[in-house]
């Protein structure tokens, strides 16, 4: 091991955005990659030669993530696998003492939630969610006007995942990945994270307010086998298959001081990408789409001429960039999607050099995976659920987070 890194971890996961992130975090001159794991042998093998061709060093292979838990110089873990194994590697790392940070992803059961804050309450180690959508560039300047009173006062938050998937699951087989399985077995907003997790910073959720519930609805399931039929139509099984997920999502979440949310998973129609992204206020909104902010008393007079006004949320960088991407900006922006990626990765990894708790926590972890599992339950029962407050009621007191990251 180098003596001279500060911060020793094990990556588990080497798919697509498992070797991207390995790859991000080898660049990091404090940060030494100790193990990379994955059932896959080629895949463990391309991460070692591409750490060694970045950093000079080559990360020790294995099959069974249990090695490097064993470990006791690994500080802490990043699991980026499939979403079935996120929340019991976590729960897994937690006990053995070293920090979990899980790459995004929904939980398949509501008491696994449970578990995964039960196992950070016992052990005192930290868990959190890799939410990149977090540290975006114009969601923390939203989340900066929020906080000055820009907008008003909130009322209704609406955002979610536009992506248009079916190549990547049509050949789920092909490239081994798990959003097959998935879209073939559930029917649930399965991604919901982005944007939620941006929203809930905003609205402060767990930190003053809460999610009490949730009612999903699910549009018909034509996209993919339309597409199938289309583009892959030598393989007669997977033509013929019955996908469970619907092609839209769209779900409204209640919270406990009055604001609404809306998510939408729409991901096996053809669209253009987006994360929907809007805040609505008293005095004012922003919407990702066209990237516009409209002040009420600015703009009331122009409201059927928003194409006059096409990103005109550019223009509030200067005056409302949130401290976090000033910085970021005075010291260079690096990282895939924008800078995020390398953020969100430097927010967990100095949370584990500084010994200190996450900018997204247990808590926030907790309450963002259970939307897929509530949402999946709410449309089978055609009825609102109740999200639990996986706080216990410290959401009412909760203590402000602090550092060069914090969300709050």
């Amino acid at each position: 091991m180098n003596k001279n890194k500060h911060i020793v971890v094990g990556i588990i996961g080497l798919g697509s955005r498992g070797f991207s992130i390995t790859q991000m975090i080898a660049k990091m001159k404090d940060v030494e990659i100790k193990y990379v794991c994955d059932t896959y042998e080629d895949r463990t093998e391309a991460a070692q030669a591409s750490v060694f061709r970045l950093a000079g060093y080559k990360p020790q292979i294995v099959t069974d993530y249990k090695y490097i838990l064993a470990d006791e110089e690994v500080q802490a873990v990043l699991i980026l696998t499939s979403w079935e194994t996120h929340i019991k590697i976590a729960i897994d790392a937690m006990v053995s003492g070293k920090y979990a940070g899980m790459e995004v992803g929904g939980a398949y059961d509501i008491n696994d939630c449970f578990l995964l804050v039960e196992a950070y309450e016992k052990t005192g180690i930290p868990c959190m969610m890799l939410e990149n959508c977090c540290y975006g560039k114009y969601e923390l300047m939203i989340k900066n006007m929020v906080d000055k009173g820009i907008l008003g006062e909130i009322v209704h938050c609406s955002g979610g995942y536009m992506h248009d998937l079916r190549e990547e699951i049509a050949y789920g087989k092909e490239n081994r990945h798990y959003r097959l399985r998935n879209y073939i077995s559930r029917n649930c907003d399965n991604y919901p994270t982005h944007e939620l997790g941006p929203i809930a910073k905003l609205l402060k959720i767990n930190n003053g307010n809460l999610m009490l519930s949730i009612y999903s609805i699910s549009s018909k399931s034509k996209g993919l086998s339309h597409y199938l039929n289309e583009k892959k139509k030598d393989d007669l099984e997977l033509c013929n298959t019955v996908f469970k997920q619907g092609d839209i999502i769209t779900s409204v979440i209640k919270c406990q001081n009055g604001e609404t949310i809306t998510l939408t998973l729409d991901t096996t129609l053809p669209r253009f990408y987006s994360r929907g992204f809007s805040v609505s206020g008293t005095k004012g909104r922003y919407q990702e789409d066209g990237n516009l902010i409209f002040l009420d008393d600015k703009h009331c007079k122009f409201h059927f001429l928003s194409r006059i006004f096409y990103n005109n949320a550019s223009l509030y960088l200067r005056r409302y960039m949130h401290p976090i991407w000033k910085r970021f900006k005075k010291e260079g922006v690096k990282g895939g999607h924008g800078g995020m990626d390398y953020l969100v990765l430097r927010a967990f990894l100095e949370s584990v050099r500084d010994r200190t708790d996450t900018p997204i926590d247990v808590y926030d972890s907790a309450s963002w995976m259970a939307i897929t599992a509530l949402s999946e339950k709410s449309i089978l029962i055609d009825a609102p659920v109740p999200i639990p407050d996986f706080t216990k009621g410290k959401w009412k007191s909760k203590k402000t987070s602090e550092g060069r990251y914090s969300l709050d």
